[in-house]
């Protein structure tokens, strides 16, 4: 183990005791300096923002307004192209919603993939209830990535949305989204991309992607939870109407009419999760300062080494591409997920068990469930290797 490793490893208050955290996927554990950022922020510096004449209302707006041209140059995009959401999954019912229920009605289509997360399927049910618009389901390739060929034979000008995962949460299988861009516009559709496994491992610029919308969690990039990002092309955020009412989103309130504030404000109605953004953007700066090329090549290094060693076995089935972006998903022969997880925690080892909030892939797979190794920076060998010796001692335990 290298001393960056374990220097970079120590940074982390909640992996001392050689504990074996195998859940980064679901989400990451947090630095020392996120963890500064939002306590501070949450103390020493706290105020409201937007409202207060007084002297540190008005450093916090500054910090606020900061943290949102921080989290805009992450990406590559403006700051007036980022509203902030309480999450990924909040960004697209506030799509769904909004840019949803003003251009979509019965007759169009919806485009997405047998891959995606619960959030990227139910919004888009909803808003099929709401307008009769209709969802198809592009297939996967078979070694478990958007097939963007079959995508490509499905397209027709009736659909108006394409979205679709960066990177699978269950296989990590990454899409190549400026494609998936180009069959979407070809047909003159809007693409949106689930980016929340991708932003902590992927660089990303908005512009060389050319999609329409983007969304992430906070979390997931080692950042708090409750906090997560919507960016969309300026014009059409302009052209969206409000999603929530209240302060905030406001430009001028009578009895008689409303007129609201310009996006990205006309978004974020009410007191705003200020040290959430905070925290956010201190996450941000940690992880540029490491840098997105080595968590990229960290991850995809020991998620290969995993998957050779568990390929060696003949009582495990892998799932997924070989190439992944630090995920591996796989079952043990005659074993439940779940009681692998368990057995597995005992050793000291956090993997995810179940459906992933991808119920459809599972039925794609033939599974309930599948066990989930996902890695994070503070990732390292000796997880992978406590993690097999967690799986001998299950198939021990269970006498085979």
């Amino acid at each position: 183990m290298s001393t960056a490793t374990i220097t970079l490893k120590d940074q982390f208050p909640g992996l001392g005791g050689g504990w074996h955290y195998l859940d980064t996927a679901a989400t990451a554990q947090k630095p020392q300096a996120v963890i500064d950022a939002t306590v501070n922020a949450l103390g020493r510096d706290y105020a409201t923002v937007h409202r207060g004449v007084y002297a540190r209302s008005a450093e916090m707006t500054l910090a606020f307004e900061a943290a949102r041209r921080r989290t805009a140059a992450f990406i590559c995009g403006s700051e007036e192209e980022v509203v902030f959401t309480r999450g990924a999954t909040e960004a697209i019912n506030l799509v769904a919603q909004t840019w949803g229920v003003q251009n979509l009605k019965a007759g169009d289509r919806i485009l997405l993939s047998t891959l995606e997360h619960h959030a990227n399927i139910v919004p888009w049910q909803l808003l099929r209830e709401r307008t009769g618009v209709e969802i198809d389901v592009c297939p996967l390739t078979a070694d478990g990535r958007i097939d963007l060929d079959a995508a490509e034979s499905m397209l027709t000008p009736a659909h108006k949305l394409v979205s679709l995962a960066h990177v699978s949460n269950v296989l990590g299988s990454m899409l190549d989204v400026r494609r998936a861009a180009d069959l979407a516009h070809g047909v003159g559709a809007k693409l949106l991309v689930d980016g929340c496994q991708a932003v902590p491992r992927l660089a990303l610029d908005m512009a060389a992607l050319d999609c329409d919308f983007y969304v992430f969690s906070a979390h997931k990039l080692y950042g708090p939870t409750g906090v997560g990002a919507l960016w969309a092309r300026a014009e059409i955020l302009e052209s969206m109407p409000p999603w929530h009412g209240g302060g905030a989103m406001i430009d001028r309130v009578t009895f008689e009419k409303t007129t609201y504030a310009p996006p990205p404000q006309r978004f974020e109605a009410g007191t705003p999760m200020i040290v959430e953004v905070i925290g956010m953007a201190a996450a941000i700066d940690w992880l540029a300062a490491i840098g997105l090329d080595r968590a990229e090549q960290h991850e995809r290094e020991l998620g290969a080494k995993l998957r050779e060693a568990l390929r060696m076995r003949n009582d495990v089935t892998l799932f997924g591409p070989e190439e992944t972006a630090g995920i591996v998903s796989f079952a043990l022969d005659g074993v439940h997920p779940h009681d692998l997880g368990t057995i597995l925690d005992e050793e000291g080892v956090a993997i995810r068990a179940g459906h992933h909030c991808a119920q459809p892939l599972m039925d794609h797979l033939g599974v309930p469930a599948t066990a989930r190794a996902s890695f994070g920076l503070y990732s390292d060998e000796s997880d992978i290797e406590a993690l097999l010796k967690g799986i001998e001692r299950t198939r021990r335990i269970f006498g085979q």
